[in-house]
């Protein structure tokens, strides 16, 4: 009975798809993370009479076939970019991107990384690093005398110097876009790489075309929709019991096929 099967295709789909809601869930915290959505796709059909064949030899053909469907299959988990919100934290090292574009980041193999998380810090050479301690780039090193750090929206840093009146260039940091974001290879750590299917990053000034802004001393918050996803949750479980509940019919009908007597 196809039943049994197409069902069962049907429960582990919506497994997977409790199991993207949750990690939603789990991150509605993490700076800068970006929600996903699973997607599915209808297995192949089985045709038993294919539309468009002919029904008689006078040249009639079929208007509709027959066809029975089995079942479904995740296709992609996509990623849904859309701005989260700007918390403020007053924290100078804190860097929110309002709009398109990510930070990019060296990471240990010598690759670019790339993230929208933006909770930057001091290593002890002064270099600005992420909570992981990889290097931003471009490399921005701030002086053991700066008594203060400024990054306006543009990306420009500069540094007052205790002893100076002028503040001080310490340099300028640029965002990376893609053509497809969602192409981006989530490699955890709120980073990203990048992928044949993000294509190759554009990199430019923020707040200039395709790229947004930088608000000192905020964060991007996590894009997650609280009352969405549990909305989500509970179709996803109605989903599951109604597939669990294919299986159990389908168990009956064999069972009550199994007790006929000649």
């Amino acid at each position: 009975m196809r039943a049994l099967s197409i069902a069962a295709t049907g429960m582990e789909a919506q497994q997977l798809n409790v199991e993207v809601i949750s990690n939603n869930i789990a991150n509605l915290s993490t700076t800068g993370f970006k929600s996903s959505r699973a997607e599915f796709q209808d297995l192949l059909y089985q045709n038993m009479r294919s539309v468009g064949s002919a029904s008689s030899d006078t040249g009639t053909i079929l208007p509709s076939g027959l066809q029975v469907g089995l079942g479904v299959r995740p296709a992609a988990t996509y990623r849904i970019n859309t701005q989260g919100n700007l918390s403020v934290t007053n924290n100078p090292l804190d860097l929110a991107i309002n709009g398109l574009g990510y930070f990019q980041v060296q990471l240990p193999d010598g690759t670019t990384g790339f993230s929208r998380a933006g909770s930057m810090q001091l290593n002890s050479t002064g270099q600005l690093v992420t909570a992981d301690g990889y290097t931003v780039l471009p490399s921005i090193t701030v002086p053991a005398t700066a008594t203060s750090v400024t990054v306006n929206a543009s990306g420009q840093v500069v540094a007052a110097i205790s002893g100076q009146t002028a503040q001080q260039t310490l340099g300028q940091l640029q965002l990376a876009n893609f053509v497809n974001p969602a192409g981006l290879d989530a490699i955890g750590n709120n980073l990203y790489r990048e992928t044949t299917a993000s294509g190759t990053p554009t990199t430019g000034n923020p707040q200039s075309t395709n790229f947004g802004s930088l608000v000192q001393g905020s964060l991007e918050s996590s894009n997650v929709d609280v009352v969405s996803e549990v909305t989500n949750l509970i179709t996803a479980q109605r989903a599951y019991e109604m597939n669990s509940k294919v299986i159990n019919t389908a168990d009956q009908m064999l069972n009550s096929a199994n007790q006929l007597k000649s």
